[in-house]
């Protein structure tokens, strides 16, 4: 294993009906004009992860941009996942990086685990001449078939004109830090694993399992899901590595997760 450092950044919390991440319950889908009635929203949190390694800074994902309200209302999910930083303060991911005296021509590789609005929307912040970018392959074939200003949750805004590599299959991008293909939320959703020195093996499923509700088993499917079959073979191939590895999974959004993890700038892995 390859000695490194990995902070959890907060990236912006949504909230939102919680039946978006868990098609569990009977529940209705509603936007924030009717969150009371009758359904109580919860917290979505959204994450970065910001890896310290000896041959360079890696950052995985980039969480929600401070422009949210406008730039997601074309959309209409403006309504259905409001932010609930304030757009001028803290909790977004310059900020997040600010704690470490970091900016966006600080890291070396960009990895975004798919290119919905909530994981991709700060991708224009990284310079390609500065910091390597990629995701998968998949996804960026499966954005090309975008036409218009977006189509669910991918805003073609966020990532067009960036120079993006892509990645075929699962792959280890340094020592130590790998990605594994988790389609079914996405085209080309990838989840992240790192093998840590001290803390152990840990995944992070960005998407491809929300909650750990969602996880199992058996695992319950969402209502943002392109291939629920696809989705269901991925969960259980993160199943087996975290089987076999004795990793930490780590859930793309469970609130009640959140209050367990280290979070920067205090808590660190390693």
């Amino acid at each position: 294993m390859t000695q490194m450092t990995v902070h959890i950044l907060s990236t912006g919390v949504m909230e939102t009906d919680l039946t978006w991440l868990l098609l569990k319950g009977g529940k209705t889908i509603r936007d924030r004009h009717h969150r009371d009635d009758p359904v109580v929203w919860g917290d979505c949190p959204t994450h970065a992860v910001l890896i310290e390694h000896p041959d360079g800074r890696v950052l995985w994902d980039t969480g929600v941009p401070r422009d949210w309200e406008t730039r997601w209302a074309p959309t209409g999910f403006h309504d259905f996942f409001p932010v609930r930083e304030p757009v001028d303060g803290p909790g977004y991911l310059d900020t997040a990086l600010a704690q470490f005296d970091l900016q966006p021509d600080d890291i070396d590789i960009l990895v975004l685990s798919h290119l919905h609005f909530d994981h991709a929307a700060n991708a224009k912040m990284f310079d390609p001449a500065k910091t390597k970018i990629l995701t998968s392959t998949a996804e960026l074939e499966g954005v090309k078939t975008i036409t218009g200003y977006s189509k669910g949750a991918h805003i073609v805004s966020d990532y067009d004109g960036l120079e993006i590599g892509g990645i075929a299959g699962d792959e280890e991008i340094l020592p130590g830090i790998s990605v594994i293909q988790t389609p079914g939320h996405t085209w080309g959703t990838m989840s992240l694993r790192l093998d840590l020195d001290n803390d152990g093996p840990k995944i992070f499923t960005s998407d491809a399992v929300y909650l750990s509700d969602s996880w199992g088993p058996p695992a319950v499917g969402a209502a943002i899901v392109w291939d629920n079959l696809v989705w269901l073979e991925s969960v259980e191939k993160l199943r087996a590595i975290a089987d076999a590895t004795g990793a930490e999974v780590i859930f793309g959004h469970d609130a009640e997760q959140k209050k367990t993890l280290r979070y920067a700038p205090d808590g660190y892995y390693s």
